[in-house]
Order: structure tokens, then C-alpha cells, then sequence
């Protein structure tokens, strides 16, 4: 078994996460638990800015706050010098509450409204980055109505596959988001937005998709980008300030991946630019990019508590945890794989292959097949690694089952960060019927 960060088995063979026994952690604050190793999420954090640093680059590393995004998150990306990438007026929200400097916030998304475009620029966020003609329509009459203008970057979808499960490709030519940079879509939307008196273009942004293990399609994607900035600056003298080539860098899930390190990501990023931005004979532009995933994804475990077990004689073990698709829809919509243990039980010797089965009302709801494990009981803890990305973001209340709390781990002290959601928390929004009087 691989642990992440600071996980480890304490001496009552229990998992221990940032030197706190995960068994404490389950008494006090109850299951389904999210739990956060700060202090690999830190390091990671340093591992993308130091490479940046390292070799003298101008860059910004923005948080992609999609993954996990609360404020004590985004707080902990302040701390760490980082920016913010947010796709929602929720998540702009949540980091205006938490503080975070509105200069150093990206705003992303492929249909903004009105009223969150208001919102971004009134609070003077850094850059908003463009995904349709649409949107640059749009944000023209939102500046118009304040009297002001706003830097932003032009979304490309440069026609580049990422070696990825097909719902989480956002690269290539068909794709929902951005200009296309071959079909003549970016070339417009640059000329529209040169021409005008609101927008400030900083730049460009791709993202070729999600949990990359290789460097192949940054590099692609970044010649792609160049050869059409020799185009744009010899017909209009636009040169990029920024080159924004977004996330995707992958994490180990299962012995089955195998991540390259952030350094070496970044490393061969930066050469790419250079090469072309020698090539041109132009400064090299700053280098964006927005790591989620490879933050907070193998910084995240969720401990379950143990309940049912039904077994199918001769074909299958059920082992049924008190969450599911409820705090993890990933292995449902996209068949994600994940690995556990007994969380009471690390190092017990493994008896039987169960399949973990959530408790929501659905056949599709299983979290992992056959998963080796020791005999496991009614109320035995089960951790679940790296669940840290897109578990309590992508959380839902199907079956009316509240959400989990959050604790943040470092340094033998646990922090709740958020509060499990109780029943009353489900029906507060709710508005009863009147009763109709009968006469």
C-alpha cells in the first residue's frame, strides 16, 4: 500500500494523517469525513513556485478551486503565495470571503451571466478569461455600465488530446469551451478584442484536459499557440504579455498511474516557451498555469464507517460504507478506481476481496470492486485515499443524505473546516405549501 504526504501506521496500526490518528478523528467528528493533509498540499504548492523560481520565470500558479474550493482553502492558497482560478459566481464568493487579494483571481467558465461578470469586475479581480464571442459581447456592456475596463485572456481550444477518459477532455477541436485555433475562431475573437476600447488582452489560455502523466500535449499545445502568435504580430503587432496553459497535471490514484513529479511538468513547459519565444524574438511572455487535482487530490482521504455486508455466494462480497456517491460521484460518472484500507486496522493480514457499496439508492453507487482487505465488521473504519479533489466539491444531497465535515491535519492538530450538514440544514430552504381550507 502507498501512502501520501504525511500518512503513516502509528503503533496502534491504525492510519495516522498529518500526526493525527485517523480513529480519534472518526470519534470526534463522526463519518463520512473528509480529511486534509495540509502539509502536502503545502509542498506541492512550493514544488510548482520554486521551479517557476528557480529558473528566473515570471509566472503565476493559480489554484484551480474547482477541485475543493471553502474558504479555509483558499485561505491556505493565500498563505502560499498562490493565485485563484474560480468558475462560478459561488466560488468568486467564497473567495471574497475568504480575503483573498480580487487582483490575483481568474475568472474561467463557458457561460458567465450578467450578474457574475458585474460581480468580478466591481471587486476588480485580475483577469477574466474569455470562452465565446458571447462573453466578449457581454463583458462590453458590463464595463460600459461601470465605466471601466478589464484585462482578460482568450480561451483556445488548440485541437490537442490529452491521453485522458473522454469526459474530462476539454483540448481538442470539439470541445465546449474556448475559440478554436485552427477553424479561424480565435483569430476573430483576437481582433474583436484588440479593437476594443473596454478589454485589455493580456493573453492566451488553453487547457488540454485532466490527470496528465506525460508533458506531450503542453508541448503541442504550446507550438500550436506560437505559430499562431507569429500571425497575430505580424498582422496586428500583438504580442502575448501571457501564455496561460492551464492544469491537468496528474496524481497517483491506484498503483496503475504513474505522475511525473511537478518539477519536471514545469521544467519542460518553460523550455517549450523558450524555444518559441526565441523563436519569434520576443521576451518570454509570464507563464500561467492551474494546478487542482495535483494540490489537494492525494491530500484528501475519507474515512467511512463500516456497515452492512451481503453476500452473493460464489460471485461477490458487499461491503457497504455509511457515504458513497453522495461525497464521491467520481467512480459513477466516470468509473475512477481508488484504493483503501481499515483505517482501525492497517496492517491485520488480508483475508477476503470485497466490493464497497455506498449507501445511496442506486445499484450504480459502488465506490471500488474488489478491494483485498482484512475481515472487516459492522463499524470498522475505512479510509479511502485521495479523495481530496472533487469529493466535497461534486458532493450532493441525493437521498436527502447530508455532507460530510472537512478537518484540515498538520502537525499532530486537527482544524474543522466545515461543518457536517445536519437535517435542518437540508429543509432550510425549503417552503412548505400552504394548507388549503376547506369550507
Amino acid at each position: 500500500m502507498y501512502f501520501h504526504g504525511t500518512s503513516r501506521i502509528n503503533e496502534q496500526n491504525h492510519l495516522e494523517i498529518g500526526g493525527v490518528d485517523t480513529v480519534d478523528l472518526a470519534n470526534t467528528y463522526g463519518t463520512p469525513l473528509y480529511v486534509y493533509d495540509v502539509a502536502l498540499i503545502r509542498e506541492r504548492a512550493r514544488s510548482f513556485r520554486e521551479t517557476f523560481k528557480r529558473l528566473n520565470i515570471n509566472a503565476q500558479v493559480a489554484y484551480a478551486s474547482k477541485a475543493f474550493s471553502t474558504i479555509a482553502m483558499v485561505q491556505l492558497a493565500d498563505e502560499e503565495g498562490l493565485s485563484l482560478d474560480v468558475v462560478s459566481g459561488g466560488e468568486l464568493f467564497t473567495a471574497l470571503q475568504a480575503g483573498f487579494p480580487p487582483e490575483r483571481i481568474h475568472f474561467h467558465g463557458n457561460n458567465k451571466s450578467y450578474e457574475e461578470l458585474d460581480m468580478a469586475i466591481k471587486y476588480g479581480i485580475g483577469c477574466i478569461v474569455v470562452d465565446n464571442f458571447y462573453e466578449l459581447s457581454l463583458i462590453e456592456e458590463v464595463c460600459n455600465a461601470n465605466n471601466t475596463n478589464v484585462q482578460i485572456l482568450l480561451r483556445v481550444t488548440p485541437g490537442i488530446e490529452a491521453h485522458t477518459h473522454d469526459y474530462i477532455l476539454t483540448g481538442q477541436e470539439d470541445s465546449k469551451f474556448g475559440f478554436g485555433l485552427i477553424n479561424g475562431q480565435a483569430d476573430k475573437a483576437v481582433e474583436i478584442a484588440l479593437e476594443s476600447q473596454n478589454i485589455v488582452l493580456l493573453g492566451i489560455h488553453c487547457h488540454i484536459g485532466s490527470q496528465i502523466f506525460e508533458t506531450t500535449g503542453f508541448l503541442l499545445a504550446t507550438e500550436r499557440i506560437f505559430t499562431k502568435m507569429k500571425e497575430w504580430k505580424e498582422r496586428h503587432g500583438f504580442i502575448p504579455t501571457v501564455v496561460n496553459l492551464g492544469g491537468g497535471f496528474g496524481i497517483r490514484y491506484t498503483a496503475d498511474d504513474n505522475p511525473i513529479t511537478v518539477s519536471k511538468y514545469v521544467e519542460e513547459i518553460i523550455a517549450e516557451v523558450k524555444k518559441h519565444s526565441d523563436d519569434l524574438s520576443i521576451d518570454i511572455p509570464e507563464i500561467w498555469i492551474e494546478p487542482g487535482r495535483s494540490l489537494v487530490g492525494d491530500a484528501g482521504t475519507t474515512i467511512y464507517s463500516v456497515g452492512s455486508r451481503k453476500e452473493v455466494p460464489n460471485i461477490r462480497q458487499y461491503l457497504a460504507i455509511d457515504g458513497g456517491m453522495s461525497d464521491n460521484i467520481r467512480p459513477a460518472l466516470y468509473q475512477a478506481k481508488y484504493e483503501a484500507v481499515l483505517a482501525n486496522r492497517v496492517n491485520d493480514e488480508i483475508e477476503e476481496t470485497v466490493s464497497i457499496a455506498g449507501k445511496c439508492c442506486e445499484s450504480g453507487d459502488m465506490l471500488i470492486w474488489d478491494l483485498p482487505l482484512p475481515k472487516a465488521n459492522s463499524n470498522d473504519l475505512l479510509a479511502v485515499f485521495c479523495t481530496g479533489a472533487y469529493g466535497y466539491s461534486m458532493s450532493n444531497n441525493y437521498n436527502r443524505i447530508p455532507r460530510p465535515a472537512v478537518v484540515f491535519v498538520e502537525n499532530g492538530e486537527a482544524q474543522l473546516v466545515v461543518k457536517r450538514e445536519s437535517y435542518e440544514d437540508l429543509v432550510r430552504l425549503d417552503i412548505p405549501i400552504k394548507t388549503q381550507v376547506i369550507k
